[in-house]
């Protein structure tokens, strides 16, 4: 019975392991899009795109990361570099 449970909490961790790298796996993606969008765009673009309201999925991204501190630290440190860059290249923050 002992070898059973020993088996199921196994199990239970590698299901809990699963799903954190999944995502993680999430949060690079989304890093990945937000960093190759300021890269992309141009500084007239991101000065429109600063004053439209973010799209539903980007709601939704949001609250993950406002509801997982580990996924926005993880996120953050990602593009903090790359999107600050651009807006300091685009004067859009001094």
């Amino acid at each position: 019975m002992s070898r059973s449970i020993g088996t199921a909490v196994f199990a239970s961790a590698l299901i809990v392991a699963g799903a954190v790298a999944a995502q993680g796996v999430l949060v690079d993606a989304a890093a990945d899009k937000v960093i190759k969008k300021f890269e992309t765009a141009t500084c007239d673009q991101l000065k429109v795109q600063k004053n439209e309201s973010p799209s539903e999925k980007e709601k939704i991204a949001l609250d993950l990361l406002r509801d997982d501190p580990k996924a926005r630290v993880a996120f953050i440190d990602k593009i903090a570099a790359p999107v600050l860059n651009k807006l300091f290249e685009c004067s859009i923050i001094p």
